[in-house]
């Protein structure tokens, strides 16, 4: 009679379906947001100088996005979730006890 269990099942796990949404190697969101003002900047005061101005900010905040990126993919959802919170949480016997 075979042994029920003595073999581990292997199951392949895509890395594309557990690693995190990135653009260039910063957070998707973001990096969309930044074009976006970037190309308004540009195209909606119309100088040489604006363009200049708006392709360095892009390339700037696109640096400092993938940076932010390496070391933790998820740090706009960890921040985001961090403001949310309160700042003391007074303990109450009741949700619907006035502070």
């Amino acid at each position: 009679m075979a042994e029920v269990g003595s073999r581990l099942q292997r199951i392949r796990l895509h890395r594309a379906l557990s690693r995190p949404n990135m653009l260039f190697g910063a957070d998707r969101e973001l990096v969309l947001v930044t074009g976006l003002s970037a190309v308004i900047l540009i195209f909606v005061v119309l100088t040489p100088i604006s363009a200049v101005f708006g392709f360095a900010m892009w390339i700037v905040v696109v640096g400092l996005l993938r940076m932010m990126g390496k070391a933790d993919p998820l740090m706009r959802q960890v921040y985001l979730r961090h403001i949310r919170f309160r700042r003391v949480y007074r303990p109450t016997a009741s949700p619907w006890r006035r502070y």
